[in-house]
């Protein structure tokens, strides 16, 4: 059966993943980080050498004037200066320009025979779409969610001479340019875009077939790739094409754009390949076309395959993250990442558009939830584990405990090499006879004071304080280098420190005392000591023991070590032999030595 945690985990991976899909369907559905796709994926490329733009741009303005006041001999005779040679004609001329209102009979006739006798012109209607869909007796939006109000197309005697395509431009939300609208129903009738007519039209011109995209939505819409940025593609002025600057050979077999190349002529949208500025219509459809060419179109992924996909990763991930420790579930995590943004731009690259920010997102915050509960966690398991600690063991023990995560106390005891130091003031109880109760307290915290202090600088441990006495135990609980010399360094800072302490407070109160200090080295067993309610961290012993006695024989300001503190830090010390001092229940004595330097 599964333990509590565990069906709790589960529960919790389910409403992971359930919530999940929710945010990758809709996510996806809406593609809200659109922006990030671009940059991922929009990048500029080598352009088709053959796709020409010549723009009506400002220079043309000026010679000709305003685009609605010229006669229709202008494009005529563009027309005609382009087809001039047989050989060196231009595949196909597209005018991404509406000529719907009709001007001088004579111009509207000249440029209606000119495209006729040309027979590779393809010019632009566009539709004027309703703010409201229209609805059926049901309530529900009618099949096409495009519901044309009106169109502007080209006069009756030009249209019967050119292949006619709208030229509306698929404006996203955020008002990037990224799709392109491949055709529409329109009375019956299927009517595609200028972009679609002229990359059939070429393809024609080859005499290889033209192969649309696959489209999606009641838009029949596809996303495409752009290959420039603005001013990307081989651009000339109208004017010097037809004052013969530019030689018309220029665009044999090529696809020549006729279109806005001028700011005041209110033609220029938001590229997704360069979010900074802005790209004339006529090179948006430079663009798709170039796009169609290399097949470089794509398919929004289905939301809900990927919203089930990507939720099922995610509940995995987050039950894994579960049994892993921070390292590896931050590795995990940027993998992942990492992961998500290879996938996004291998589908890409197959036609398929996957959302870039949805699983970095959900990953983020579940890593991110990892992080706190296990953060929580540990504070709450270090604080129970200082609270009972805290009762028993030195304050330094404790410190350690809280930030050692892998530290473990033997509860039973241990068998450890140890060096254990005992310290307690000469003639306190004595002084303290005649001091007031708050002299005494003032006088002995300071040498407790400064026997803790010495003991943690050189890295003891403060095992317990008994009444004047303070205990000292070196290499446990933890390992630490050299340890029978950092006792004795201790004894002697100590020792230093007590002249001070004296000096102070033989002027206050008229009297001092000193320190009496001994130090011995050996095993002993150390470990929580005592019963279940009330525990000691400390050390026992025939070491510990030795260590007591010698202190109980140290003079007023005098460091004992045994024979075998001394053999060990003999080349870091000078003494004098004090010989041996008998043991209480033993027959032996131990031989013993003053510290008189400590050589560090």
């Amino acid at each position: 059966m599964k333990s509590k945690s565990g069906k709790i985990t589960a529960a919790a991976a389910a409403v992971i993943t359930a919530l999940s899909f929710a945010v990758f369907f809709y996510g996806a559905a809406g593609f809200w980080d659109m922006g990030l796709l671009d940059r991922l994926n929009q990048r500029e490329s080598a352009t088709n050498k053959k796709i020409y733009i010549i723009g009506i741009d400002d220079k043309t303005l000026e010679q000709y004037g305003a685009v609605n006041t010229w006669s229709r001999h202008i494009p005529a005779r563009l027309v005609e200066t382009l087809n001039r040679d047989e050989s060196t004609r231009p595949a196909v001329i597209g005018f991404d320009v509406i000529y719907s209102e009709k001007g001088d009979e004579e111009g509207d006739s000249h440029f209606a025979r000119a495209c006729r006798e040309a027979g590779n012109v393809a010019a632009a209607l566009s539709f004027s779409f309703k703010e409201m869909p229209e609805r059926d007796e049901r309530g529900k939006v009618a099949y096409n969610p495009y519901h044309v109000e009106y169109v502007i197309a080209p006069y009756d005697s030009l249209r019967d001479q050119v292949t006619v395509g709208y030229a509306n431009t698929a404006v996203d939300r955020d008002g990037v340019v990224r799709q392109a609208m491949a055709c529409i129903d329109y009375e019956g009738e299927r009517v595609y875009s200028l972009s679609s007519q002229i990359y059939r039209m070429y393809q024609e011109s080859r005499g290889e077939e033209a192969v649309f995209p696959p489209v999606y939505g009641r838009g029949n819409l596809y996303y495409f790739s752009y290959s420039g940025k603005p001013g990307g593609y081989n651009m000339v002025s109208m004017a010097e094409v037809l004052d013969g600057t530019v030689d018309p050979r220029l665009f044999k077999d090529a696809i020549v754009l006729v279109g806005a190349c001028a700011v005041g002529m209110q033609d220029s949208y938001t590229p997704a390949v360069s979010h900074s500025s802005q790209m004339y219509g006529v090179e948006i459809h430079a663009n798709i076309i170039d796009a169609l060419l290399k097949g470089k179109t794509q398919l929004p992924v289905q939301p809900f395959f990927y919203g089930a996909g990507a939720a099922i990763l995610c509940g995995v991930f987050f039950l894994l993250t579960r049994k892993m420790k921070i390292i590896p579930a931050s590795v995990s995590t940027a993998v992942l990442i990492l992961a998500d943004i290879v996938f996004a731009r291998f589908m890409y690259s197959r036609g398929i558009l996957v959302p870039v920010a949805l699983i970095p997102v959900v990953v983020a915050l579940l890593y991110g939830e990892r992080v706190i509960e296990g953060y929580l966690a540990e504070i709450l398991r270090r604080r129970r584990v200082v609270n009972v600690f805290k009762q028993y063991v030195a304050p330094q023990i404790v410190e350690k405990i809280s930030r050692d995560t892998d530290f473990e106390l033997v509860l039973g005891g241990e068998n450890r090499h140890i060096a254990v130091l005992f310290v307690d003031i000469r003639g306190f109880t004595t002084m303290s006879e005649s001091l007031r109760p708050e002299e005494v307290v003032e006088i002995l915290n300071e040498y407790l004071s400064l026997t803790t202090k010495s003991i943690f600088d050189n890295g003891g441990t403060l095992d317990k304080f008994v009444g004047d006495a303070t205990m000292a135990v070196f290499n446990a609980p933890f390992a630490l280098d050299d340890y029978i010399f950092k006792a004795v360094c201790t004894a002697w800072d100590m020792k230093a420190g007590a002249d001070a302490i004296a000096e102070k407070f033989e002027k206050r109160f008229g009297k001092t005392v000193a320190f009496g200090i001994g130090v011995n080295c050996g095993d002993a067993v150390v470990g929580n000591i005592g019963c279940e309610f009330r525990m000691d961290y400390t050390a026992i012993g025939d070491t510990v023991n030795t260590a007591a006695r010698l202190e109980s024989n140290a003079k007023r300001g005098q460091i004992l070590i045994s024979q075998a503190v001394y053999e060990a830090v003999k080349d870091r010390v000078k003494v004098t032999p004090m010989g041996e001092i008998p043991l209480k229940g033993k027959s032996k004595g131990v031989f013993v030595y003053q510290v008189d330097e400590v050589r560090r």
